[in-house]
């Protein structure tokens, strides 16, 4: 037989495998014909999800294990050793141990991620970050799994799937990698609108982050506080940066990825080393069961946030990273966190997408870490001791004496015996639920452009023009022109400026229309108004030898004090030298590092600068000035300014050393300044 009929052969053998899905009926994989696949089973339409919907435990649990090793979502992270220490006591709210004692610090472990790239993806892509925080209590591990945006795409877990199979690479080609700009992402965004809020995050500067050190972090979700009187309060968690939260610009960004695939771990691992540490303090936002209603939003909509304008962040504690891990596997790749890991005082809601993520967490590390014992991995395992009747299994550590391993027993004194709540035993919040098994979602879940309006009436003038760059970048990938329309006349309905202002963009049709009425505006999702400070920011000092070596090196001093981190750059490795015997290590050449890894720059020069040095030396200052960073120059670095002509421009500072020192901090502070003319 021939080689060519022996490829048919094999191809025909396979034929009876493949499957062409479009215009066929929805079924499990048993063959049964599905009815809905938008909603999970529930106890009512605001009720939890239901354990006996098997088409949702079917779906999810053939997601969770689509992937090995490597996690599905979130593949891409970084971590570090921390702990976190409590303001004033809790105990009015909560029963939590480790939030009544403020002399209490709990060590914390904290992992964050991207969530659409793989393992080996860069890391300053557009993309949601998780921000996922275990802590070992007294009381056993506590996981609060959250993200760097406070909503997400879907409102139903059982959309998880479809969602994430729509942002992953394209099955055909398995492209583009660690991107949302292609056909299905925004296919999937058009046919399912209750993403337009999650989406408007997403082509924020907030999908940017200039470091994991100052970005926000969010719960997502509607919890519940339960105080030692069973009295409950909704809740939702914040962690608020110390440093403020700042982000990137795209053209920055997508350099970096090529400069710096490691950026954000990289700078991590680095302030940690350098004693900077991270900080972020913890926010909760508190709501009684009897305002559960009096909002015009479903408190339990996981794409909704609660605007801290009507629902104030109290602050009540402190974060503080200081640790770096010893090794990445064992600690950042093999931690396992889950929403359903809770101390007493802590409990659910009934947010479906909430719900559906407690059965999804277990169900996923039992493939990912190799069956039901990765409690016992080391990184995972709670300080306090655990004790219960699970047996053996792939991984075990534990070696349990005895013979008995079942309740109840005698032969152990019914040993061991489940505990009252008096001794700490984690109590369920009795809430009465009632209503017929339905596959449907509460009316007041269907509002899905208000508060993605109430985003974009809150930006600031540059984040908006970044929010309109964004859109346009994302859907210019996009091959579909009905996707495209599609998209541009959904968002008409957040804001008819924007969608008019992409459509022109994208070669679409202009949509038309009043657009929203909604004028309400949240000012504390603007980055306009976070913090803003010097300290950590990373400057690079452009130098060669014959510098003004007495001043220079007090500018230096003058800038580190300040918390600021000066790097030297030059030709070569090695030592620059000044006048008055000054030398100064270099810590990078110009083929070593860009402006795109640096905060701001300072621009010395030196006598002996060459045409080489002034070429790097331009390419350097332009770039940065057209990312809008702060630029200082003394000495024989003015002449870049003037060749430029940006001296006087927004955040570009030249002077004397004694002045300069002072207006070239408030500039560094100031982070971007948007009010510059291109070159």
């Amino acid at each position: 037989m021939s080689k060519k009929v022996n490829e048919q052969s094999k191809h025909d053998q396979l034929d009876q495998y493949r499957v062409d899905d479009e215009g066929k009926t929805l079924t499990t994989n048993q063959g049964l014909k599905v009815s809905e696949d938008e909603f999970s089973l529930k106890a009512g339409e605001r009720g939890p999800t239901l354990m006996e919907d098997f088409h949702f435990r079917e779906k999810m649990t053939h997601f969770d294990h689509e992937r090995i090793p490597e996690r599905i979502v979130h593949a891409r992270g970084f971590a570090a050793h921390g702990e976190f220490e409590l303001y004033e006591s809790m105990e009015k709210y909560t029963k939590a141990k480790f939030l009544q004692d403020p002399s209490v610090k709990t060590p914390v472990f904290v992992r964050f991620s991207t969530v659409a790239g793989s393992k080996g993806s860069a890391e300053t892509v557009r993309d949601a970050r998780g921000f996922a925080t275990k802590f070992y209590t007294e009381e056993g591990n506590y996981d609060l799994v959250g993200n760097n945006i406070p909503v997400f795409f879907i409102q139903d877990a059982i959309k998880f799937p479809d969602l994430v199979h729509a942002l992953k690479p394209e099955p055909h080609n398995e492209m583009p990698q660690a991107a949302s700009a292609h056909d299905t992402f925004w296919d999937f965004v058009a046919n399912n609108q209750e993403a337009a809020h999650m989406v408007m995050w997403a082509m924020s500067d907030r999908a940017i982050p200039r470091s994991l050190r100052m970005m926000e972090g969010f719960g997502v979700h509607t919890f519940r506080f339960v105080n030692a009187e069973g009295k409950a309060h909704f809740v939702k968690f914040h962690w608020k940066p110390v440093l403020g939260t700042h982000s990137l610009v795209w053209d920055e960004a997508q350099k970096i990825n090529g400069k710096d695939p490691d950026f954000h771990r990289r700078d991590l691992w680095e302030s940690i080393e350098n004693g900077d540490y991270p900080e972020y303090e913890f926010g909760v936002q508190l709501l009684s069961e009897e305002d559960e209603f009096k909002f015009d939003f479903d408190i339990l909509d996981p794409t909704k946030i609660w605007p801290e304008e009507d629902i104030p962040v109290k602050i009540i504690g402190k974060l503080t990273l200081n640790r770096n891990v010893d090794n990445v596997f064992a600690e950042t790749e093999q931690v396992a966190f889950h929403p359903g890991h809770v101390v007493p005082g802590i409990d659910f809601s009934n947010d479906p997408l909430l719900q559906g993520r407690l059965f999804s967490y277990t169900d996923t590390q039992l493939i990912r870490l190799g069956g039901p014992n990765f409690h016992e991995l080391p990184i995972n395992r709670p300080v306090c001791p655990f004790h219960n009747n699970q047996r053996d299994g792939y991984g075990r550590q534990t070696i349990n004496r005895g013979q008995v391993s079942y309740h109840k027993n005698s032969l152990a004194s019914n040993t061991p015996r489940p505990a009252s709540e008096e001794e700490g035993g984690y109590v369920h919040y009795q809430e009465k639920v009632e209503g017929r098994k339905v596959r449907a979602r509460s009316d007041s879940f269907k509002d899905h452009f208000t508060q993605a309006t109430l985003f974009w009436n809150s930006m600031s003038k540059p984040e908006k023009e970044h929010i309109k760059e964004a859109f346009s970048f994302e859907l210019g990938k996009v091959k579909s022109e009905d996707v495209r329309q599609q998209v541009v006349d959904m968002f008409a309905n957040v804001s008819l400026e924007l969608a008019q202002a992409v459509a022109e963009e994208i070669g679409a049709t202009l949509p038309t229309g009043t657009g929203s009425s909604v004028t309400k505006s949240s000012p504390a999702l603007s980055q306009e108004n976070t913090v803003k400070k010097p300290a950590t920011r990373k400057v690079g000092v452009i130098i060669s030898n014959e510098f003004n070596g007495k001043e220079v090196a007090s500018v230096l001093e003058s800038l580190k004090a300040e918390g600021m981190q000066p790097e030297i750059i030059s030709s070569k490795l090695g030592k620059v030298t000044g006048n008055s015997g000054v030398e100064l290590e270099v810590d990078h050449t110009f083929l070593t590092c860009d402006s795109v890894l640096f905060d701001a720059l300072y621009v010395v020069g030196g006598k002996d600068a060459d045409k080489k040095f002034d070429r790097e030396t331009t390419y350097f200052v332009e770039e940065a000035y057209d990312h809008f960073k702060p630029i200082g120059a003394t000495h024989e670095g003015k002449q870049w300014l003037e060749k430029l002509e940006i001296s006087g421009a927004p955040g570009v500072v030249s002077g004397e050393a004694e002045h300069f020192v002072s207006a070239f901090v408030e500039a560094v502070a100031a982070h971007r300044h948007w009010n510059r003319e291109a070159i």
